[in-house]
């Protein structure tokens, strides 16, 4: 390794934690100069809190410093995104997002202009947004050619088998068919089992090479405790919470059980909040997750109670803990989720609040997952008669089923190769292709 590389990567480093003293973590410096040096796909799997955010704004500095494109980034969250850009700039790094969020859709044409003019060093978008025409068209393609590297961040959510599996991440290896042959390509997760990872490197290219460290962290105190009933947890915790040091995250599986801790925590002159994906739309309160975040960050609650839209990316290096209500979906999951906490503080708790009846929650997330098998062949006969092709808003009301299940199965049907399905100006129209006799889920 050349002396300047390392030199000018420490300096980088430094930069970005605003720690003068601060030193790689063990392979940090080997991960950012494969990307410089090998140029070859590159797997990351770190624990939370490793700092692979630090590897791939170093890379997109040294990158731009050679005078490479922008750097790409796939991110599946926007808290996620809000804690990347103040890292970005931190770093030096210049960043944008390109979000649907109504304050940011404002900023799309600078952003755009930005970007054309070469004065974006990283982009970050949602894989959702590699379904949108109008992005591609506009901003992806035109600097498509110059893009230095692609980042995947949670990269499990591409793989079939990952356990935050988003169907939109199969995209990106569409759009690497149209980016440079010589793209430097990142993916890093902190939970990808052997067939997470060979699903990655079908995606990916078998080139793909993985570099592994230890998942385990010190500082994080696990406890098990069995509490059968929802009154007893409720009790649990309104006793327990106060004499907890510090804020922390309390995880429930559904957004009505999130309203429901959060309602009886304030009742019992607890500072807590709900927080679920729709939260902003549905209360109709724009930026309200992320003011909920910046209380939480600012310790001025004492516990968000969150769905898993609080899990990937939310960096709060002083999380005193993290409780689930019930037990999560998976062991990943819950390795996800109290990956939270503890990551700069000496001791923080995991807390597992375990008892009956959490898993027919789990079995019917698990039986959701994908469309039922009638459900898909109803949407396609009403495709077959329609030669211009249905709205999403057109199908609901032939078809009378829930918008968001709908939704669901048009993203998977069309993202089959080959699709039996596409999307053109905002009408889904049926092809040639037959339907795959695996599609569909039997329940």
């Amino acid at each position: 390794m050349e002396k300047s590389f390392q030199d000018r990567s420490t300096a980088l480093l430094h930069q970005s934690t605003g720690d003068s003293q601060a030193t790689f973590r063990s392979g940090q410096l080997e991960a950012i100069e494969h990307l410089i040096e090998q140029r070859s796909p590159l797997l990351v799997v770190q624990r939370t809190g490793w700092g692979k955010s630090n590897v791939y704004f170093i890379v997109a500095k040294l990158l731009r410093e050679q005078q490479a494109g922008p750097t790409l980034i796939i991110s599946p969250l926007l808290a996620l995104m809000r804690n990347q850009i103040a890292a970005a700039e931190r770093a030096g790094v210049r960043a944008v997002r390109v979000t649907s969020e109504e304050k940011n859709r404002e900023d799309w044409a600078r952003i755009r202009d930005e970007l054309l003019a070469d004065r974006v060093d990283v982009l970050l978008i949602s894989p959702e947004r590699l379904g949108n025409e109008e992005f591609v068209q506009t901003m992806l393609q035109p600097v498509a050619t110059r893009i230095g590297l692609l980042v995947v961040d949670e990269a499990h959510c591409i793989s079939d088998w990952g356990h935050d599996f988003r169907p939109d991440y199969r995209r990106i290896t569409r759009i690497l068919q149209s980016l440079s042959p010589n793209i430097r390509v990142l993916a890093t997760t902190a939970t990808a089992n052997d067939r997470v990872v060979a699903d990655l490197k079908s995606q990916l290219g078998a080139a793909l090479t993985v570099q592994r460290g230890k998942l385990a962290r010190a500082s994080l105190q696990l406890q098990n405790i069995s509490v059968p009933g929802e009154i007893a947890r409720l009790a649990w915790l309104a006793h327990t919470l106060p004499r907890l040091p510090g804020s922390g995250v309390i995880y429930t599986l559904t957004i009505r059980d999130a309203r429901t801790v959060a309602a009886w925590l304030r009742e019992n002159g607890i500072d807590a909040e709900p927080y679920w994906g729709g939260l902003d739309e549905e209360l109709g309160q724009p930026g309200l997750r992320e003011r909920l975040e910046t209380r939480l960050l600012r310790n001025e609650l004492k516990a968000l109670v969150a769905t898993t839209a609080l899990g990937m990316g939310f960096d709060k290096p002083d999380l005193a803990f993290v409780i689930h209500y019930q037990l999560p979906g998976s062991v990943v999951h819950y390795y996800q989720q109290v990956g939270r906490a503890g990551r700069a503080l000496p001791d923080a708790f995991a807390v597992l609040l375990g008892g009956g009846g959490d898993s027919d929650i789990t079995d019917h997330f698990i039986e959701t997952a994908f469309p039922p098998r009638d459900l898909v062949e109803k949407i396609l006969v009403q495709l077959d008669d329609a030669p211009d092709g249905l709205t999403l808003a057109e199908l609901q009301i032939k078809l009378n089923a829930p918008r968001g299940r709908l939704d669901h199965a048009l993203k998977l049907l069309s993202l089959e190769s080959p699709a039996p399905l596409l999307k053109l100006d905002n009408h889904w129209k049926r092809t040639a292709a037959p339907l795959a006799p695996h599609f569909g889920s039997a329940f």
